[in-house]
């Protein structure tokens, strides 16, 4: 695994991310919440600020070939200003503070220990960026899964996050999370219809969901921590396990994903979910 950032961008340009797009408010607002809030638990902002800054900086002279604005970090950190921010500031800005975040917690963890730390600091992130958008969205989620209109239910609020998702510039082109698997992977046949997920999770099998994504506007940071940290931030992977963590299952992405192979159109993860009681 590379360490250099300037090789791995070397090794994974995205030339289709160079012209911006906006974001929307909303998103932005909650997201620089969830992370500035995780992110204080590990560092000193007044000390740390300026070292993000930096880090922002070069991000964007090496990535985009620009000029980064100089109060980018503060102002995400604070919640204001953020009417003006642009698809590759929010891309530069999510990598600097998960790498910070990652630094600090590798001064407290090593091996296997600072795996799961880094994991479950996006983890953090996303379920509080999820509380948020729940809130927003007004979502209506059972319990558990334990019925047909549990499952409608589910799959209701798993189409409204998309669709905010979208709407806010997060998935530029599209989102689609489908329970109607039907693939090859690591040598084996995958094959569920959609119906067949409650029956599975009732007899304590795995069931399983394709997660497709169009353009999602960290995928060159998201590549490059992964090349340089061994992970990624999965902003919105990690808002859905969250969801699914609310009707009692366990779900994410299987360990074998990895950013890096696919085009900006179409990044798609294999997600499995197990019930936890």
């Amino acid at each position: 695994m590379s360490s250099n950032l300037a090789a791995v961008v070397a090794q994974h340009p995205y030339p289709d991310y160079q012209d911006w797009w906006p974001l929307g408010r909303p998103l932005l607002t909650m997201m620089a919440r969830a992370i500035s809030e995780q992110w204080c638990l590990l560092a000193d902002p007044e000390n740390d600020l300026p070292t993000v800054q930096k880090t922002v900086d070069e991000y964007i002279q090496l990535v985009y070939a620009r000029e980064a604005r100089p109060t980018l970090a503060g102002s995400f950190c604070r919640q204001s200003d953020l009417e003006m921010l642009y698809s590759g500031e929010f891309d530069a800005l999510s990598y600097a503070f998960f790498r910070s975040a990652f630094k600090a917690l590798s001064a407290r963890h090593s091996g296997k220990s600072l795996s799961a730390a880094r994991r479950q600091f996006t983890a953090r992130v996303g379920a509080r960026f999820f509380a948020q958008l729940a809130n927003l969205l007004t979502l209506d989620l059972p319990l558990a899964l334990s019925s047909a209109s549990d499952f409608t239910r589910l799959e209701s609020a798993i189409r409204r996050v998309g669709s905010f998702l979208h709407a806010e510039g997060y998935l530029r082109t599209h989102f689609a999370f489908r329970f109607d698997v039907h693939i090859e992977r690591a040598g084996r046949s995958i094959e569920q219809p959609a119906a067949s997920l409650l029956p599975a999770l009732t007899n304590g099998l795995p069931a399983y969901a394709l997660y497709e994504m169009g353009h999602p506007v960290i995928l060159p940071s998201a590549v490059y921590l992964y090349q340089t940290t061994g992970e990624a931030q999965h902003h919105s992977s990690r808002t859905i396990e969250e969801l699914f963590a609310r009707v009692d299952c366990d779900a994410r992405e299987t360990e074998d994903f990895d950013p890096s192979g696919f085009p900006s159109d179409l990044v798609v993860e294999l997600w499995e979910i197990r019930r936890r009681t």
